[in-house]
């Protein structure tokens, strides 16, 4: 199995071969196609994002029980003052 070339000597050899078709007159090279990722990165990046919305869905309910708790205290004090009034 060859051995795989980096991506900057990859980029290198496209900007060499443009440079060179752009002097003898050549059309422009056909674009490569793109490359799927791998099943493992893009799994990863799943269940990255599936941490995130986790994350975000734990503090949303705890803000909304603090909220709901701090609405149940106003009513309390409310119907005490109503209570002392009477």
């Amino acid at each position: 199995m060859a051995k795989k070339k980096s991506l900057l000597a990859q980029r290198a050899g496209e900007l060499e071969d443009a440079v060179a078709r752009l002097f003898s007159g050549e059309p422009p090279a056909p674009a490569a196609p793109r490359k799927r990722k791998t099943k493992k990165a893009r799994k990863a990046k799943r269940s990255r994002a599936a941490k995130k919305g986790a994350v975000t869905r734990r503090a949303k309910k705890a803000a909304k029980s603090v909220k709901r708790t701090a609405k149940k205290a106003g009513r309390k004090a409310k119907r005490k003052v109503k209570k002392a009034r009477r």
